[in-house]
């Protein structure tokens, strides 16, 4: 497992937002959803980014921006125009005077808008949970990254755009898995500029590199600083030395985090006992995976699998 694996080990949308924006000017939309994280594609068109604190961003047909944490933003066509609709946890939309109906509509399966034909599409898609996007990665990135069309050479924002409209059995399935797999190219253009956190570049490293492969590779085994020191052919407190300064953490704290990020996903899994995620992991019992599990997750597994389960999908409200 390489560095990006690793960092995007945690991104398993399940039932994520997505939706497809067809728009004629003027037009401006204000999100506050709180969600962890969103991208946002320019599928034709233009469109400003416009958050406090930061520089206001031309996104052109192309363009892909990765937005994280809670803070409100606001997606126009001008930076001059006003909002006229506000995006609330739940997806929930309103008018800036907060009356349930937005001036805008659908047009069938995922596809909303001022206009049938407008000339700018964008895409979004958005995690509505922290635990599905990975602690780590949210950490490691800035208020919002951007991606610029003429850089790279991808397909999948045009690919996602089609797929985004249509309405076939499994599509829900097809559309989380795309999304990840947008993320994360977009995420390794970015960090293959020199913007990766440190820790990404530490898998160069003649010393943590080994190290952070088999905590990815052998996550169930019952490692220890120096057992792990002695499988790479170096000093214990060498390790520990330059783990922590690459890292940024101790070797056992990360392979904590990696060990219940696995077992996040594990439960979700039908046939999953809290017992079998944890040996799998590499816990000695369900009390003990537990016990980490609510420590560093601030909830039970089981409370974790109920409600992610049970939590309903999201839909777009228009009142």
């Amino acid at each position: 497992m390489d560095a990006m694996a690793g960092l995007l080990d945690g991104p398993r949308a399940r039932g994520a937002f997505l939706l497809r924006s067809v728009l004629t000017s003027p037009w401006s939309l204000r999100v506050q959803d709180e969600a962890p994280l969103t991208l946002v594609a320019v599928v034709r068109g233009e469109a400003w980014f416009l958050r406090d604190g930061h520089p206001d961003v031309h996104l052109l047909a192309g363009d892909v921006t990765v937005i994280t944490g809670a803070q409100p933003y606001v997606v126009a066509d001008h930076p001059s125009t006003e909002p006229q609709v506000v995006i609330h946890p739940g997806q929930r939309c309103a008018t800036p005077e907060g009356v349930d109906v937005p001036p805008m509509t659908t047009f069938g399966v995922r596809n909303w808008g001022n206009s049938t034909d407008g000339p700018t599409m964008l895409l979004t898609g958005t995690y509505p949970q922290a635990g599905e996007v990975g602690l780590r990665l949210l950490a490691a990135l800035p208020g919002h990254v951007v991606v610029r069309g003429d850089s790279w050479d991808n397909p999948l924002v045009s690919f996602l755009a089609d797929e985004i409209v249509r309405d076939e059995p499994g599509q829900e399935a097809v559309l989380d898995r795309l999304l990840d797999l947008l993320l994360i190219a977009v995420l390794r253009t970015w960090f293959s500029r020199g913007d990766a956190p440190g820790w990404y570049a530490a898998y160069g490293d003649p010393v943590v590199g080994p190290a952070l492969r088999l905590l990815h590779h052998e996550p169930a085994t019952p490692w220890t600083v120096a057992s792990l020191a002695a499988a790479i052919g170096v000093s214990r407190a060498g390790l520990a030395r330059r783990f922590q300064q690459l890292v940024g953490e101790p070797p056992m704290t990360f392979l904590t985090h990696w060990r219940l990020t696995i077992a996040a996903d594990l439960l979700l899994e039908p046939e999953a006992t809290v017992g079998s995620v944890a040996r799998a992991v590499g816990y000695g019992s369900p009390f003990a995976l537990s016990t980490a599990f609510k420590r560093v997750r601030g909830v039970s597994p089981y409370t974790y699998r109920t409600n992610v389960r049970n939590r309903p999908p999201i839909a777009l409200e228009v009142g």
